[in-house]
């Protein structure tokens, strides 16, 4: 592992609301291919975490670098698939669509997308199990439907490092087992996947790396080395119920979302 490059560094981050922390000298290193939950309770500072490392929040103090630059050198190389909450789904725009929006960062603003961006993302769309629905209005479509257009719409950038604020969140069994064979598969890649996760019972199934946040960072690194009952108990204060070696938290609140170019709702605060 010492030999492993790091994909994503972050040094002594602070974050404030109003003078108030909410993330407290954070530091991260998330090695190359590696599959990272974050987990931690409501307020813990998860998706604030993500988004500061994308540069959609400033932080108070520390750095984060992105292959040992700044996300802006690096932004090319990152792909975010944010909460489905953060959406305004009845925005007048079809699934393929929005899926190449995933190639904008790379065409620029002013470049329409062509026919290799319409073959990528329809290729996307088909890895995802949603190719029948490219025509589709974005609000016709059910909880897991939106998350694998999502999803799809992040395949698109080719990025090197994906970030995912709850991909899991309110989709189905078998949505949820084909988002984490995909995760799976990127990871197996050499692709880096950040997730910001809640259920701590499949934490050991689908992560190799886990960060356990609470405004400050108790405890990072592998899953078989951190993910253990007492970092638990320090991250959520007790409140963890354990059943066959499993750990359960009380429900988690939604952290404030950030969304998609020309799909933004206004963010709520968290």
């Amino acid at each position: 592992m010492n030999d492993q490059q790091n994909a994503i560094e972050v040094e002594d981050l602070t974050v404030a609301y109003h003078e108030q922390p909410v993330l407290w000298d954070i530091d991260l290193q998330v090695p190359e291919g590696a599959l990272m939950a974050i987990v931690g309770p409501n307020g813990a500072g998860k998706s604030t975490l993500i988004k500061t490392i994308l540069g959609l929040m400033h932080p108070a103090a520390g750095q984060v670098r992105i292959y040992g630059k700044s996300y802006a050198e690096q932004r090319k190389l990152v792909g975010y698939v944010p909460q489905r909450g953060s959406v305004d789904w009845d925005f007048p725009t079809s699934v393929l669509d929005v899926v190449m929006m995933g190639r904008y960062g790379r065409l620029g603003w002013f470049k329409r997308p062509g026919v290799k961006e319409r073959e990528m993302a329809l290729e996307a769309l088909a890895k995802v199990g949603m190719a029948d629905y490219a025509h589709r209005q974005i609000s016709q479509l059910s909880g897991g439907q939106q998350q694998r257009t999502f999803l799809a719409r992040a395949l698109v950038q080719d990025a090197q490092i994906y970030f995912m604020d709850e991909p899991f969140q309110g989709v189905d069994a078998t949505t949820e087992k084909a988002i984490i064979a995909i995760l799976k598969e990127l990871s197996a890649a050499a692709k880096t996947v950040v997730v910001v996760h809640h259920d701590l019972q499949t934490v050991q199934e689908y992560f190799d790396h886990v960060l356990l946040l609470n405004v400050r960072r108790i405890a990072a690194g592998p899953v078989d080395q951190v993910f253990t009952q007492e970092n638990l108990r320090r991250t959520y204060g007790g409140r963890v119920a354990f059943t066959n070696g499993t750990a359960t938290p009380h429900p988690p609140a939604v952290d404030a979302p950030t969304g998609l170019p020309g799909l933004q709702k206004e963010a709520v605060g968290g």
